[in-house]
């Protein structure tokens, strides 16, 4: 949902997220628009599952970080402010600052789609993230139950007789598809 009528800063958007009103929310800001997150309990139930199996992936290879709805915020973008649903970091060459936001993208991006949020918005978000450094990312389709795989070079559609790897950056991971959807 778009809340602005006029295009925002990021400065602009820092003050207006600190707002009172606000602090509950999950804001973002895409292309100078300030959108809102709303879940809902599907999509909520999928970002927990990716959440719980990389993290436990790590617990056995802690190569790098999984986080749910941390922002993200470029230093030379003035447009873009966003909360990927889960992000994924390398360890090698970064570090971990509990306080901040990330200032570079994640090599991993999964988002999932939520009623109301076009395929358009969500390969628009994909293709920002892959122009900006991600390496991968995953995009959710839970009404379809589909699962699309995008780098800068590939772009691949995961149905339910299908797994998800990543092993240039995840070593040894494999999910399958159909797990995503089998308790929803």
């Amino acid at each position: 949902m778009v809340l602005n009528i006029r295009p925002m800063t990021t400065d602009e958007f820092e003050k207006f997220v600190s707002l009172p009103a606000n602090e509950d929310r999950l804001l973002e800001l895409i292309n100078g628009e300030v959108v809102e997150k709303v879940p809902t309990q599907l999509h909520a139930f999928i970002a927990s599952l990716f959440n719980a199996v990389l993290f436990l992936y790590t617990q056995t290879n802690p190569i790098g970080w999984v986080f749910s709805e941390l922002r993200i915020k470029l230093p030379d973008d003035t447009e873009n402010d966003l909360i990927p649903d889960i992000a994924f970091v390398l360890k090698a060459g970064r570090t971990f600052d509990p306080d901040a936001p990330l200032t570079y993208m994640p090599d991993l991006v999964i988002e999932i789609q939520s009623p109301g949020q076009s395929d358009k918005f969500m390969i628009d978000k994909a293709t920002y993230y892959l122009a900006h450094g991600s390496r991968l990312v995953w995009i959710v389709y839970p009404s379809k139950r589909i699962v699309e795989s995008l780098t800068v070079k590939t772009r691949n559609l995961l149905t339910e007789r299908d797994t998800l790897k990543a092993d240039d950056l995840l070593p040894g991971f494999s999910l399958p598809v159909a797990d995503i959807f089998r308790q929803a």
